[in-house]
């Protein structure tokens, strides 16, 4: 099985991710383009290892989550399925049928209304992808954009974002500094619902409860 490493040096799975990041920004998206995708991938092998999984699963949450957004310059609203079948394109023959198709499912399955998960790896990249909200992710940063589209204003108000997993108790946590000088947190909630349905789903799969807590206060 390729490590995670050597995906990040594939030269058509760079490609996907760069025309990715530019064919949202051209749709005025947020980043989705080597940050995202890094950190994603970073936070997955991080709750993979933390919830006990084993090493080559590790390995393969951590592809898995680098991958899951790399079709967007094909399509948006497909794009989770799209990444999938672009993964086995380039790399049918490096991994075993069981692991492809395991990392198929985790990409095809992050962001799709009828969440079903037979695998915590689909788990993880799930609340690895979703809880990425912070300022960073704004490309422009001019105000007097951001002041005029919801999503652009959400991520720059979000000073901090840190996921954290606490074994003793079962519980997945969400935890934001948000500036509401900037936004009201009922903005958050009202583009972010969805998402935090989608935590919820997978943090149970994995026999967790899932936590949101914004400026100290706990909401879920």
């Amino acid at each position: 099985m390729l490590t995670l490493s050597q995906v990040k040096k594939n030269p058509q799975i760079l490609e996907f991710i760069k025309e990715t990041e530019v064919a949202l920004a051209t749709l005025a998206y947020t980043e989705h383009g080597l940050e995202h995708a890094t950190l994603v991938a970073d936070r997955a092998r991080t709750m993979a290892k933390e919830i006990g999984l084993q090493k080559n699963e590790q390995e393969m949450a951590a592809i898995a989550a680098f991958c899951h957004d790399m079709g967007n310059f094909i399509t948006r609203e497909y794009h989770h399925y799209f990444g999938a079948l672009l993964f086995h394109q380039v790399f049918h023959n490096d991994f075993s049928p069981k692991e492809l198709t395991l990392i198929m499912h985790a990409i095809a399955n992050h962001d799709k209304e009828e969440i079903k998960f037979y695998h915590p790896i689909a788990a993880i990249v799930v609340l690895a992808d979703k809880s990425d909200v912070h300022y960073s992710r704004v490309i422009v940063k001019d105000l007097n954009k951001i002041k005029k589209d919801i999503h652009d204003r959400v991520n720059f108000a979000t000073k901090s974002s840190r996921l954290k997993i606490d074994k003793v108790k079962k519980r997945i946590t969400l935890t934001l500094k948000i500036d509401t000088n900037l936004v009201p947190i009922m903005e958050y909630f009202e583009i972010f619902t969805r998402r935090m349905v989608y935590c919820r789903k997978a943090a149970e799969y994995l026999n967790y409860s899932f936590g949101l807590v914004i400026n100290n206060f706990k909401l879920l």
